[in-house]
């Protein structure tokens, strides 16, 4: 499925009209220079920024209660409120650990698409401009580990075997939808952790500076995978259809490690057995998913024939998840 089409003067048809490539081209070209304006406004140093040194009480959540995995379980009501507290740290820690080996595919798909692009113009350029991004947030999100002592940045196995096989494949138009999933789901976390002042400091403060920054990611890789969506053959279409499905099904697996059940104290086999059939905990991934779901929908990428793999990974409402 790798895409390394030339924009030439084709058609490109998005969101339901027809543009020549040189029209798509400026806006394109206005759209970069709008974020490449605000990323000098407001692009932030979080090794600087933070304060990495502050002491973090054992008793204070990082994520809300009810979006911790095993609420509302029976197991939840045995733990003791520093053990849930301690898990939703971890549950948080993992979910970055995943944001770590996500953002950097993402990076490796961005210089990709720089070199086989013109780094003169300024889309090129804010693709640059996000790998600085991605890097700071990469790094902040491995100082967040080490601080509430997570032991691992390294994802499972599969995980790395299915980095692997994307950077085989090399499927820009991929990447783009890729990002736009993960960056949503998790922005959708880290805007409620943003608002909510009983969370702990330190993960407010990783949460905000990734949600300010994001926020242009998101605004930079949705055009640019319609216009790569709109010059798809039919028979593409069906098969990224699939495989996009099976990308979000396999990273929201990722999101929550069955290590993080065993750092607080918890059988990991029973509390794993507990989380997938929560659910609060099923309602908790389709919020998050909403945005990304409702982009993906109506731009035509999940279809009746493409959902399943989005049911079974709790991504859609309840009413679409029970037909």
């Amino acid at each position: 499925m790798t895409d390394r089409t030339p924009d030439t003067g084709t058609p490109t048809t998005t969101a339901g009209t027809t543009k020549t490539a040189g029209t798509a081209g400026t806006e394109r070209e206005l759209n970069a220079e709008r974020l490449l304006r605000v990323s000098a406004k407001h692009s932030h140093d979080p090794l600087t920024e933070i304060d990495w040194d502050a002491p973090l009480d054992p008793d204070q959540f990082a994520i809300p209660p009810h979006r911790v995995s095993l609420y509302g379980t029976p197991l939840w009501e045995t733990m003791t409120h520093r053990q849930r507290a301690r898990l939703s740290v971890h549950e948080l820690a993992s979910t970055i650990s995943a944001g770590i080996w996500f953002e950097l595919i993402l990076m490796e798909g961005l210089v990709r698409h720089v070199y086989e692009s013109d780094l003169t113009t300024k889309h090129a350029q804010y693709a640059l401009t996000e790998v600085a991004d991605e890097c700071r947030h990469s790094t902040m999100f491995a100082r967040y580990l080490t601080k509430t002592g997570y032991p691992s940045a390294r994802p499972t196995r599969r995980a790395q075997r299915l980095g692997r096989l994307h950077f085989l494949i090399n499927d820009t138009t991929m990447t783009f939808a890729g990002a736009i999933f993960v960056e949503e789901f998790t922005d959708a976390l880290q805007r409620e952790m943003v608002r909510d002042e009983s969370l702990q400091p330190l993960a407010r403060s990783v949460a905000r500076i990734h949600v300010i920054e994001e926020a242009r990611h998101i605004g930079y890789a949705k055009p640019e995978l319609e216009r790569r969506w709109a010059r798809l053959s039919a028979p593409r279409r069906a098969l990224f259809r699939q495989a996009l499905g099976l990308l979000a099904q396999q990273s929201v697996a990722e999101v929550i490690h069955p290590r993080v059940y065993a750092l607080a104290g918890l059988d990991p086999r029973a509390a794993r057995q507990a989380a997938a059939e929560n659910p609060h905990w099923q309602q908790t991934k389709a919020d998050w998913a909403r945005k990304a779901v409702q982009f993906f929908t109506e731009l035509g990428i999940i279809d009746p024939r493409s959902e399943y793999r989005w049911r079974r990974a709790a991504l859609l409402p309840a009413a679409r998840r029970t037909r």
